[in-house]
């Protein structure tokens, strides 16, 4: 118990440590008041605020916050609501789209792809310098398997926003022999990314994310493969990447992109994993108890992953 005197107790955060974003939340699963405003409504101008106050050219937190109110909208009216009350607005079609792909990504496959690009083509034109009506249509694609388009529709991301964290995630998925692309591949576009972007940037966790990735695919192969994985963190690449992040991550300030908890996360997972729990007890009190499902849920129940690594790592 003595781990969470004085904090929360580990929990499910997605807002991450985004307060305005949080209460946008809550406010979305509270219950209908009896003659109230109609909740739709009430959301819809909750959402819209935030999004205006967000910043016209702060892609990074906007990625993040239309991000997070897609998750909590696409099973709701919220999103078709926002687009019927305002059809102009470029949020909401921004909105829309990127739900839909939610629900695609949920479901396996698009309702309509057609529809949900082309309200992001007049986002995009709306907002010529936004590169997030580009990254919905970069997701759309990569779960249709449109891979012709991929190239294009990358370039078009990095005219506006060369460190895109959601952009490079996407690509990084994209590139995987899951997807159809090979592990050279993978390590070629890590090697580009590395060479271009600084350390500190939003980007900053897509090696350290492939690396999860490659060993999560190495276990989930089983057999012999999966017995080797023990020596997987150990391996001088690998060490050399967890060495490098886990000295500098952690330092106060060093991250101040959107979802910078999300990484500190990846880090400390990384670092259980690999057995290396005296760097790890350091990461954990920078989270806070804020705990995102990736990739916690490599584990089973992400709440639970985290909350016994972080005990061992004090052990």
């Amino acid at each position: 118990m003595f781990l969470f005197s004085g904090r929360r107790r580990p929990h499910l955060s997605h807002a991450l440590d985004d307060a305005d974003l949080g209460r946008i939340l809550k406010s979305l699963s509270e219950a209908p008041r009896p003659g109230g405003i109609g909740m739709t409504d009430l959301h819809v101008a909750r959402m819209a605020d935030l999004l205006r106050r967000t910043g016209a050219d702060d892609w990074d937190r906007r990625a993040h916050r239309f991000a997070v109110l897609a998750e909590a909208t696409a099973h709701s009216g919220a999103p078709n609501g926002w687009l019927a009350r305002e059809p102009d607005s470029a949020d909401a079609m921004l909105l829309y789209a990127w739900a839909e792909l939610v629900r695609g990504v949920r479901s396996g496959g698009m309702r309509d792809a057609r529809v949900a690009i082309g309200y992001c083509y007049r986002a995009a034109d709306l907002c010529p310098t936004d590169p997030n009506p580009w990254v919905v249509v970069l997701g759309i694609s990569r779960l249709e398997r449109d891979r012709r388009s991929m190239p294009a529709i990358w370039r078009e991301v990095l005219a506006r926003d060369p460190q895109h964290r959601e952009a490079h995630l996407q690509m990084l998925g994209h590139l995987s022999p899951e997807e159809g692309g090979s592990r050279m591949q993978v390590l070629e576009f890590v090697d580009v990314v590395r060479a271009r972007t600084a350390a500190d940037a939003p980007t900053a966790a897509v090696e350290l994310t492939a690396a999860v990735d490659q060993h999560r695919s190495v276990l989930a192969r089983g057999g012999v493969e999966a017995l080797m994985a023990r020596d997987f963190w150990s391996q001088p690449s690998m060490a050399g990447v967890l060495d490098e992040v886990a000295q500098r991550w952690p330092q106060p300030g060093f991250l101040r992109h959107a979802r910078a908890l999300a990484d500190l996360n990846l880090l400390a997972y990384a670092l259980v994993t690999a057995e290396r729990r005296r760097e790890a007890a350091q990461v954990f009190p920078l989270l806070e108890g804020r705990v995102t499902a990736w990739p916690w849920a490599l584990r089973g129940d992400p709440v639970e992953a985290f909350l016994d690594a972080q005990t061992r790592s004090v052990r």
